[in-house]
């Protein structure tokens, strides 16, 4: 089945942005506190949103019929190799909420120095998140006080990485804006006030902090409170509620088995490892990759956030590392 969509030459470059616009501008306005209108609920307004872009895409189309089966993966789980989980349920929650807030930057992956395990590089999410364990096995947990006033060159010397870096940079103003907007609280204080409602999380923090405000998608919002399950420091009554995450390993896997199909142009830039500025091309690769895996949830009953562990463990297999995805430098993802 083909998920039609309207034909026509699409507009401009291949992720054109608006003239001028510089990247940290196109996305966060500098990470500046600011609310989020939506139409309906989050969740609702990511389904209705993604299916739109995806019944109008001009770069990208769906191919259900590509993915017969999605296979099954073992049961989603933080890796304890390199996350910090052996600690009191309310530092393990505060390491897991700080590292959300940097759980960006795969544009610039590719420029990490990477740490070695057994002779093999980590990924650049693993490379992060381990480096920030092993400073909480240390220091402690980040608080807010803390994360109020960290510098680039702190929060690059503690990843191991070169400061004059622009995600370090970033990371250090997410960390910063995090900090600002805890106040006093903890996260699982943040779970509280929520009240057991993963949606309601994503909305406090997408409303409270720009680089959380990913309209549209709202990515690292909803993978806060999964992560925390997967932490085993809370739970939540609609976690199963939740969308796919929408980064770039998704659609990638999903464009691998031929469910996602790019125009020539488009695929051709991917594939030769160029960067993808935000545009309509980059939205409709997330949104495609969201609504592609709706319709598969409804076909199989899977949940789409199942789904996401699914096809993203997929995607740590050696024959889709081997293909370039698509990458854009922004807070996101």
């Amino acid at each position: 089945m083909r998920v039609r969509r309207e034909r026509g030459r699409p507009d401009g470059p291949v992720g054109a942005v608006a003239a001028g616009a510089s990247m940290c501008e196109t996305e966060c306005q500098a990470a500046r506190p600011r609310a989020t209108v939506l139409r309906m609920g989050l969740l609702e307004d990511v389904r209705s949103g993604c299916a739109e872009i995806a019944k109008h895409a001009v770069w990208v189309s769906i191919e259900l019929d590509a993915l017969a089966e999605v296979q099954p993966a073992p049961p989603p789980q933080l890796d304890p190799r390199c996350h910090y989980l052996d600690g009191p349920p309310e530092d393990v929650a505060d390491y897991m909420l700080a590292l959300d807030a940097i759980n960006f930057g795969s544009g610039w992956f590719p420029t990490l120095r990477k740490r070695m395990v057994e002779g093999r590089p980590l990924s650049g999410y693993f490379t992060i998140a381990s480096a920030l364990a092993d400073h909480v096995r240390v220091h402690g947990p980040p608080t807010p006080h803390w994360m109020r006033s960290v510098r680039t060159r702190e929060i690059a010397r503690i990843l191991d990485q070169d400061p004059p870096s622009e995600l370090m940079s970033l990371y250090a103003e997410a960390l910063r804006s995090l900090g600002r907007f805890l106040g006093r609280r903890r996260a699982l204080d943040l779970v509280d006030e929520a009240k057991g409602s993963a949606e309601r999380l994503a909305q406090m923090l997408a409303s409270g902090m720009a680089m959380f405000d990913d309209r549209g998608f709202y990515k690292r919002a909803q993978i806060v409170s999964s992560d925390l399950d997967l932490a085993g420091v809370t739970s939540f009554r609609d976690l199963d509620a939740l969308t796919i995450f929408a980064d770039n390993l998704v659609p990638h896997v999903l464009r691998c088995d031929g469910v996602l199909v790019y125009e020539p142009d488009l695929a051709a830039r991917i594939d030769a490892g160029q960067i993808l500025p935000f545009g309509r091309a980059e939205r409709e690769v997330r949104a495609c990759a969201v609504h592609a895996c709706e319709l598969i949830a409804k076909r199989t009953g899977v949940p789409p956030r199942t789904l996401d562990n699914w096809l993203w463990s997929r995607g740590q297999a050696r024959e889709y590392k081997a293909r370039p995805r698509h990458r854009c430098r922004c807070v996101f993802y």
